[in-house]
């Protein structure tokens, strides 16, 4: 049902009006019950009750926001919105449900087998997992439904074309890495923090080559497909290109800021703001180039070459 401000929104807590309201219930009842026995274990420590109901949880809370996804897409398209799929934000939030849950189902039994995986090769396979749960949650909740295919999300084969545009890219990287190099030096000079990096230098060339493989590699690939191919496509068809540029780069720069901690509350929040501050600068040029260039591989291109030249110079530090 379309009312006058548009579909039926997953905040209005009725099932008057809805097509179909058993999935916007049975994802609400899901959310509550999933969030709370996920949060409930996470209070409890290590301990086996805490671990079962944390990771139950966070099984029957990803269920419930692919739910609640399908509900705002029926809605939408009953609608006849532009884009009649779930939200960026709620599609996000099922990623990062489903990131959680992956790891520790593909992590704990390399512990119970007692292989050590730490460093770079935790990292490494840390970010191989978002990368394949991005393409599963994309798949399962947008390209499934018919809210977008992969070719509208700048998808193209690999192909001559695709390695100039790859290039295109790349070379906008130096200009981009000396304004977010500016901004960084002159946050932290007034602020006084410095953002860690989530990829530290290693000291030796097989920890840099893991490094390289997944922030220049794996990354860019999963995190263009997300936050230029899917969420700039699905807010430019609502709000136009400005505002969906605008919109990308800000959720690029904060999740990169989450992950950022510190001795106090100040200095965690100092911390973040500087890391999100620092990712602004090329999460506006990616967008830019996506929308202009209307592939994902210049936008990779780009986003690789950045990534690259960052892990180099900080394994140059620390080698001085």
């Amino acid at each position: 049902m379309e009312t006058a401000s548009g579909p039926i929104g997953l905040f209005r807590f009725t099932i008057d009006g809805r097509q179909m309201p058993g999935l916007f219930v049975a994802g609400w009842i899901g959310a509550l019950v999933g969030g709370s026995a996920a949060l409930v274990g996470l209070l409890s420590g290590r301990t086996l009750p805490g671990v079962v109901l944390f990771v139950g949880g966070l099984a029957v809370l990803l269920v419930a926001f692919l739910l609640l996804g399908g509900s705002q897409a029926v809605e939408r398209r009953h609608a006849g919105l532009a884009y009649a799929g779930p939200s960026p934000i709620l599609t996000f939030a099922t990623v990062v449900v489903g990131w959680y849950l992956t790891a520790i189902v593909v992590v704990t039994p390399l512990q119970l087998l007692g292989m050590e995986v730490g460093g770079p090769a935790l990292a490494f396979l840390g970010i191989a997992i978002q990368g394949v749960v991005v393409l599963a949650i994309l798949r399962l909740m947008v390209v499934g439904p018919g809210a977008l295919t992969w070719h509208e999300m700048g998808v193209r084969r690999p192909d001559l074309a695709a390695l100039r545009e790859l290039g295109w890219g790349a070379m906008l990287a130096g200009p981009v890495v000396v304004v977010t190099g500016v901004v960084v030096l002159a946050l932290v000079s007034v602020i006084g923090q410095q953002p860690t990096s989530p990829l530290p230098p290693t000291g030796s060339s097989s920890g840099l080559l893991l490094n390289l493989l997944a922030a220049a590699v794996i990354a860019p690939a999963y995190e263009e497909l997300f936050f230029r191919g899917f969420t700039l496509t699905a807010w430019r068809q609502m709000t136009g290109a400005r505002r969906a540029i605008l919109r990308s780069a800000l959720l690029f720069a904060l999740i990169h800021a989450v992950d950022q901690t510190g001795d106090s509350f100040a200095a965690a929040l100092g911390v973040a703001v500087v890391a999100a501050a620092a990712r602004l600068p090329v999460a506006l040029v990616l967008g830019w180039v996506y929308d202009r260039r209307g592939s994902l591989w210049a936008s990779m291109g780009l986003h690789a070459t950045f990534n690259a030249i960052l892990l180099i110079i900080a394994e140059r530090a620390l080698a001085g």
